[in-house]
């Protein structure tokens, strides 16, 4: 039965609803990225603070008897970081292959839809007003999250896409959906297929902005996208809580103040803001540019220490399928140098820059080589892991750091 008191808790379906739901999802995974790599929290600390976050949220939007736009989205993006944690947890720690993944949250997903259809009969979005759907509901919202990290990450890994072809890719199967309902596909089925689209759209989407242009994308940075994305989505927002606040959650898309016709200008407005403005910053930083001297140095030698502190010069041209390695090898041989001197102190320090620029470069150099790609992120964590043990041995480190300069010496040319 409904609850007493209760209105639809969910917005009406409209083009802002999906802008903000892309939008809001290249927010959340960039945002984790950051507390977990840049701040150095670490992979459990974050999810932790995550999910507190997002109990907290849920425990307001189930408070609520009608849609309130701040709570909801605000849930949508905590709920985007949960579920893109948990793909991430199977995947990275667990070391569970992206197509299990995939075929389990799948599972989940459809375990989900058919007992919340068994319990209420319906899976209508704009049915959402008893405690018991909204359950469901953030249930198949949480899944869908998870599984639309796996099934894009898993097909733009198989397939080699990248994050350009993987933009024009899911937002191809999006307009497909979009045909399919206009022929008379079922509102609900669509809905959730796109809603699972969304999440590796947004994922595109949001590494064209931020990655590097030798690695095809705009060089914005996490930071400047996630400010440019912010503001749409408060500036959507806001409109959407003036709207229902006048009138209602489902006129708002259909009354002649808040009808579909302004609703398409306002979404297709923030949409194209948030391209002009990226394209305009990208072009207002100019080519992209070394700023460490000692990149120069790297393209054509390294100078390593294998033990003693004798200084040997190894060929290193880490120039690969992966694209141009030669700011990584900086940071290595800069490790590599401090941990010969058995400064594992300054070691460790220096080898946050390569977590950091290895962490933000994944998006672009992963889909041209995976397999490589994996041997040197396992490399990497192992000389993280040494580094940062409680009491890191210098053997450890030196060994560590060493198999990983070896690796980028042999994929020379590879």
């Amino acid at each position: 039965m409904r609850s007493r008191g209760w209105l639809t808790k969910v917005p009406a379906i409209t083009a802002t609803f999906w802008v903000i739901k892309v939008l809001s999802t290249t927010i959340g995974e960039t945002l984790a990225d950051y507390l977990n790599v840049n701040v150095g929290l670490g992979p459990a600390v974050t999810d932790g603070i995550m999910l507190a976050f997002l109990v907290g949220a849920l425990i307001m939007q189930f408070r609520t008897r009608a849609y309130t736009p701040w709570i909801y989205w605000l849930c949508v993006v905590l709920v985007s970081i949960v579920g893109t944690q948990i793909t991430d947890f199977f995947t990275d720690t667990l070391g569970v292959p992206l197509a299990v993944s995939t075929a389990v949250f799948a599972v989940i997903l459809a375990a989900v839809f058919t007992i919340w259809y068994r319990q209420e009969r319906t899976l209508a979005i704009a049915s959402i007003n008893t405690p018991r759907r909204e359950a469901f509901y953030w249930a198949a919202i949480l899944t869908t999250f998870a599984l639309g990290t796996a099934a894009g990450d898993f097909a733009t890994e198989a397939l080699n896409l990248g994050f350009r072809n993987g933009a024009l890719v899911f937002g191809g199967l999006i307009l497909a959906t979009w045909i399919a309902l206009r022929l008379g596909a079922g509102q609900v089925l669509t809905f959730w297929i796109a809603y699972v689209l969304t999440r590796p759209l947004g994922a595109s989407l949001g590494d064209l902005l931020t990655q590097d242009k030798d690695l095809g994308g705009l060089a914005l940075g996490a930071s400047a996208t996630s400010v440019l994305f912010l503001v749409a989505i408060v500036v959507l927002v806001v409109r959407e809580q003036v709207l229902v606040s006048r009138h209602g959650v489902a006129e708002k898309g259909a009354g002649p103040n808040g009808g579909r016709g302004r609703d398409y200008a306002w979404a297709g407005a923030a949409a194209l803001a948030v391209v002009i403005a990226g394209f305009g910053l990208s072009l207002a930083q100019g080519s992209p540019q070394t700023t460490d001297t000692q990149a120069d140095v790297a393209q054509d030698t390294v100078t390593a220490s294998a033990s003693g502190g004798s200084a040997v010069a190894q060929p290193v041209h880490p120039t690969t399928k992966l694209g141009n390695l030669g700011k990584f090898a900086v940071i290595v041989s800069d490790v590599q140098t401090k941990v010969t001197q058995h400064d594992l102190a300054g070691a460790k320090t220096r080898v946050k820059d390569l977590e950091v620029a290895w962490d933000d470069a994944e998006a672009g150099l992963k889909p041209r080589d995976a397999a490589k790609w994996h041997q040197l992120d396992g490399q990497i964590d192992a000389v993280l892991t040494a580094l940062r043990a409680a009491s890191p041995a210098q053997a450890d480190c030196a060994s560590a750091v060493g198999t990983l300069m070896n690796t980028l010496n042999k994929f020379d040319g590879v």
